[in-house]
This record gives structure tokens, sequence and C-alpha cells, in this order.
């Protein structure tokens, strides 16, 4: 009987190793899937988040466990203010040394603090900021975009801490110029990498397998990109033409002005202006056309100008870049100008900056070219340098 029963106890001992050596490569994939390179398409673990403690900028994604109020205090109720919050990589985690501490900025705490929101308790969060000791703990500070997982709607606050301070206060040339320095020198790639790119930068919202077509504002399958009638491919908003900088790295490869278009409606466009009025576009409605410019329907024209805007500050013929400039003409051609700026103005006042426009130029801040588009962040400086 006895032996019996150590045989038992053996085999039992045996078959939990057993299922702790199978287990243990499992877990070790899990964790290894779980790791991002700090992008926000590829976000951080928090405990990558808690080893990257260096000043990087970098997104971090996880669970909200409660508000800390010291060093070693996280509070998961009753919680005092809006001013910060915890993440762990599991949604029961109660051991403040797996925790990363968030500093929310003011822009964030309406949506996000937990006075105010104490139901994003045990929700899953991305978090774009600084990776920076906060209440004398791991943390991440100055935060630049919050995302509830599932929702999809990024909050981008009006721009990373310190991002326009040279621009501040100044207005006209001045503004321009300080506003070019800042953005310059951006991350280029190449154009085969900008499929991909828009890809992710014009992702529709309602479902991650397609793209938004820029002038149609058909959803098309992502990978359905080409030359044929109904592909969509990459439109040059401000043409290639104007300017004759082609597809070449830099202003060619720019994604703040490249876009997802119908292959067909994207030579109809040509190289043509921007001005109100013309024929309504037979596939393309709410656009509008004639010999010498094209409208886009009125949900994109403040994005159309806004693109227009950065292209102008950005390139200003340095560092061997061709000089772009915007006038009040139509039938510019091959000259580095674009038009018409009037018309441009009065587009970004009617058609104010969204979500959507917010989204793609943190993306493309964060994860490609490390520059931002200003007139995003700051409709108000297009008056102050062109009016």
């Amino acid at each position: 009987m006895l032996n019996r029963k150590k045989k038992g106890l053996l085999l039992t001992f045996i078959l939990v190793t057993v299922i702790l050596i199978v287990m243990q490569p499992i877990q070790n994939s899990i964790t290894r899937a779980a790791a991002g390179d700090g992008s926000w398409t590829s976000p951080y673990s928090v405990s990558q988040g808690i080893n990257t403690q260096n000043n990087s900028s970098k997104t971090v994604q996880g669970y909200v466990v409660g508000q800390p109020t010291a060093a070693n205090t996280v509070i998961s109720s009753q919680f005092p203010n809006d001013y910060a919050l915890a993440l762990a990589d599991s949604p029961s985690e109660t051991s403040t040394a797996k925790m990363l501490y968030v500093q929310i900025p003011s822009t964030f705490r309406s949506a996000f603090g937990l006075k105010s929101n104490p139901s994003l308790s045990g929700e899953k969060i991305k978090v774009t900021g600084t990776l920076t000791a906060y209440f004398s703990h791991p943390g991440l500070k100055d935060g630049t975009a919050f995302e509830q997982a599932g929702d999809g709607t990024v909050i981008p606050g009006p721009e990373p801490g310190g991002y326009y301070d040279a621009a501040n206060g100044k207005t006209g040339e001045a503004l321009k110029t300080a506003l070019h320095t800042i953005i310059d020198d951006h991350t280029e790639i190449s154009y085969s990498n900008v499929w991909e790119a828009l890809r992710e930068t014009d992702e529709d919202p309602a479902n991650p397998n397609n793209v938004i077509l820029l002038y149609t504002g058909r959803s098309q399958g992502k990978f359905t990109n080409g030359s044929g009638v109904n592909d969509w491919n990459r439109e040059h908003v401000w043409a290639k033409s104007h300017g004759d900088f082609g597809t070449a790295m830099g202003p060619g490869t720019d994604l703040h002005h490249l876009r997802p278009t119908d292959a067909s409606v994207n030579s109809s466009r040509g190289n043509l202006d921007f001005d109100d009025g013309g024929t309504q576009h037979s596939e393309a409605l709410g656009n509008y056309y004639d010999s010498d410019s094209w409208e886009p329907r009125d949900t994109v024209k403040g994005d159309v100008a806004r693109m227009l805007f950065y292209m102008a500050v950005r390139y200003e013929g340095d560092s061997g870049e061709v000089d772009l400039e915007l006038n009040n003409q139509v039938n510019n051609g091959s000259a580095p100008y674009h038009g018409k700026m009037s018309v441009l103005l009065k587009w970004h006042k009617e058609d104010p900056v969204d979500d959507n426009e917010r989204r793609r130029n943190e993306i493309i801040y964060s994860d490609y070219q490390h520059n931002r588009n200003p007139f995003i962040d700051h409709p108000e400086w297009a008056s102050a340098i062109w009016e």
C-alpha cells in the first residue's frame, strides 16, 4: 500500500515537472511576442518601459492599475485628482515594482484622469511620452498621445514638450523660418516604403484591413494598391511636377503630403492647382475640376490646405533641396509654386483639423519621419504667416 502511494506521488511529481517544462517555452514565447520597439504600432510593454528609463520618447502599452501618490504607493479607488496613473502588464498587478507611473498632462486629464474616469481602471491604454523617473520611480512624462485600446481614437497633445519653443511669439517670415528649422532634416524613407507607411497612416478606423482614399473617401483594401483603374496609388498632394522633384527621397517621399488615392481619380487631378469650381468628377463625387484647378470634397479641403502649408515651410531651398512656395495663381505648371493661396486659407478655416489628421500627424512623427505638420498642431500659424 505504501509503495503504491509513493509511486503515485512520484508520478504526480513527474507529471507536474513535465507540464512546467512544456509551459516555460510557451510563456517565454508569449513574453517575447509582447515585446515591441517602442513605436506607436509596436509599443513597449510596461516591463520594457521600466527597463528603458533613458529619456527617450517611446510608446508604452499596458493596463491601468491605479494612481500613484508616492514612490511605493498606488491607490485603486477614491482617486484624489487626474494628474497620474499607473500601468502594468497585468490588470491584476499589485506590485509597484512592476508598474510604470505615467504623468498626465493637462491636455489629457479630462479623458484619462482617474478621478474623472474611474472606469479606466483595468483598461488597456497606449501612451507616448518620455521614459524618465516620476515620483522617484520608473515613469513616463510629457505625454504627447494617449489611446484607449480598442477605441481607435488617438488623443494627441498639441505638441511634444518644447517642440515648438523656438517658434513661440513669432509671426510672418520670422515664424516661417523658425518652423522650417524645427521640421527640417526629417528622417527620409524610400518611395517603395511609402506603400507600407500609407497603410498605417491612412488606415480606416472602422476597418483595419482598409485605407481611406483621399478624394473619394472610399474605404478600400490595404493591398489593392497598384496601377489598375480601381487600384489605389500614391498621390502627391503638392504635385511633384511643381518643382520637378519627382519621387526622390525628400519632397517626393514626404508622408505629410502623400495620400492613398484612386488611380483614375489621381490621373484626373494630375498636376492641377487647387481652386473652387469646375465640373463634378464622375467617380469622386463632391470633387470638381476644370482645365487649371481641382476642388476636393468638403471634408478634406482643410487637410489639403494644411499639407500644402507644410510643404511651403519644410522646403526652403537649403541643403540642396527645392524651394517650394505658395502663390495666388493657377496654371503654375512645372514652376516650384502651388496655388491658390487665398482659397487654401479659406478651406483651412472652413474645414478645421480633425482626429484623423491628428492621428496621422502623430504616426508620421512617432514611427517614420520624426517631424510634425505645424499647421495641424497650431492652425492659427497659417494666418500668422500668410495673412
